[in-house]
This record gives structure tokens, sequence and C-alpha cells, in this order.
């Protein structure tokens, strides 16, 4: 998603790396991915559109929790995670 702006919350991002080891900045390179994966979280909706995005970084399948805040992609959440990559292998047919 070339051309798309990102931003998080600096706190956000540091618990995340210290619990899931993902940076918010590696994790916004899943939308450079041309066969990423983007579907709905609505379990986990409060009053915004929330969303998963799945796709390839450095070898490995990323999923990332965003939503859209001011014509910006609002990341909150990344991580390795298998439910991710299976979805994600499934849909772009990897065996």
């Amino acid at each position: 998603m070339q051309g798309s702006s990102f931003e998080w919350d600096e706190v956000k991002d540091s618990l995340n790396q210290k619990k899931h080891g993902v940076s918010f900045d590696l994790a916004q390179q899943v939308f450079d991915d041309p066969k990423r994966i983007i579907v709905r979280d609505v379990e986990h909706e409060k009053g915004e559109k929330r969303f998963f995005c799945m796709g390839l970084v450095k070898g490995g399948i990323l999923t990332v929790r965003f939503s859209f805040w001011r014509k910006k992609i609002c990341i909150f959440g990344a991580a390795i995670w298998r439910q991710g990559r299976k979805r994600y292998e499934e849909e772009n047919k990897i065996y």
C-alpha cells in the first residue's frame, strides 16, 4: 500500500516489542506484501472498525492489528501468529 501513512502509540510499540519481539516500524512492512490479506476483526471492534493484515516480512508471516484514523493506518498490535500464518498460506495456496 505505497503512499500510505502510518501512526502508532510509542508506549504500545514498546510494550509490543517486549511481548512479541516485533516493532511497529517493522510491522508496517506487511502492507507492502502484494499477497497480503486484510480481514475485519469484528470480535474486537470497540466503536471503530478494526482489521488484521497478514503478510510476509523478512521471511516470516506477521499479523498486524490496525484501524484507520484520520486517513492513516493506526497500528496497535503485531506478532507472529499461527492462525495468521495458516490463513495467509491457505489464501495464497502455499503448502
